[in-house]
């Protein structure tokens, strides 16, 4: 037998290491995944984007037979949770589920990492419509109504917000600035406060999810006017968009998507985004979904990407606007 020399076998493994960077996309592709996914969830536990997160998660392991590890790690408006996946192995097997706040934080903090470039677009999943409501005691039954009677009353009206800088906060900023109303903000630490509120008269409008507003609005204690996304909810058919009401241009959207680190190969992102599609609109899951006041999207990584460049763009017009600060 010819016994291979130190120098032969080195030439041998770097034809070995050669073969196998050059495998085929597709194989790398088909191949995954071959070991446990860890899903960084950017919220806490018990909300939208925690369940939504966890129930895509579990279909993604019975169908590929792989855990799907859901990792909690909420806190700095999402960002603990970007940063932790940005920072990852690009190799699809750390993922992170956020919501539509990931378009405004760039604007609000000054971060470890570039949201448009060390972060993949994966998919929207479901939007999470929103709903302009208003106290009963307010005698509008539509929104060119509350425009018109905010205007008779210039800085007398208060709508209230989760925060400083939240979504609810600057989408009522955006209404404000495209109907020149002047209406003073209230913020609040939550969205639980910032609508029970308006539920006991003390603010008058707002906006929040369907979910959080309609037990108010289906028994008289909210009025709802319209919802706020770029098109009617199935969850709210019969009631029309802000843009609809008068407002053209107007929709804000809050949606849950998944994201990869920055450089993962884009046939991985499609194997993963294909797969949430094709479940989110399963006749079945859209009825659930739509229980919990979620629409079902399931967009491509391409559409992703463009809406996040854009409304991080738009963001971070409004928040200027409206001179919040970066931390």
């Amino acid at each position: 037998m010819q016994r291979t020399t130190p120098r032969a076998f080195g030439a041998l493994a770097g034809v070995a290491i050669s073969l196998c960077a050059a495998m085929p996309a597709h194989a790398q592709v088909a191949a995954y995944p071959s070991k446990t996914i860890r899903m960084v969830i950017a919220l806490a536990p018990g909300g939208g984007v925690d369940t939504t997160g966890r129930f895509i998660g579990q279909h993604l392991s019975q169908v590929w037979g792989q855990p799907v590890v859901a990792d909690n790690r909420p806190g700095a408006g999402g960002t603990i949770a970007a940063e932790v996946v940005a920072h990852a192995p690009p190799d699809g097997y750390t993922l992170l589920m956020t919501s539509a706040g990931f378009t405004i934080t760039p604007s609000l903090m000054k971060l470890q990492y570039d949201p448009l470039k060390d972060l993949l677009p994966v998919s929207l999943a479901v939007v999470s419509p929103g709903v302009l409501v208003v106290h009963p005691s307010i005698p509008v039954k539509n929104v060119k109504e509350l425009i018109a009677f905010a205007k008779a009353r210039p800085g007398q009206l208060f709508y209230s917000s989760s925060g400083q800088g939240s979504a609810q906060h600057l989408t009522m900023a955006l209404f404000c600035q495209m109907t020149g109303l002047q209406m003073t903000h209230v913020p609040y630490k939550g969205t639980a406060p910032s609508v029970t509120d308006v539920v006991a008269g003390r603010i008058a409008v707002t906006v929040a999810s369907v979910i959080s507003t309609r037990p108010m609005f289906t028994t008289g204690k909210l009025r709802a006017l319209a919802t706020v996304g770029h098109k009617r909810t199935p969850a709210l058919p019969e009631y029309p968009t802000i843009a609809e009401s008068g407002v053209p241009g107007f929709g804000v959207d809050n949606w849950y998507g998944l994201f990869a680190p920055g450089s993962t190969d884009k046939a991985i992102a499609t194997k993963i985004q294909q797969e949430v599609a094709r479940f989110v609109n399963q006749p079945e899951t859209h009825k659930l979904l739509l229980k919990q006041g979620l629409d079902a999207v399931g967009s491509s990584p391409e559409e992703f990407a463009k809406l996040v460049a854009q409304e991080t763009a738009r963001w971070a017009k409004v928040v200027k606007a409206v001179g919040v600060q970066p931390q």
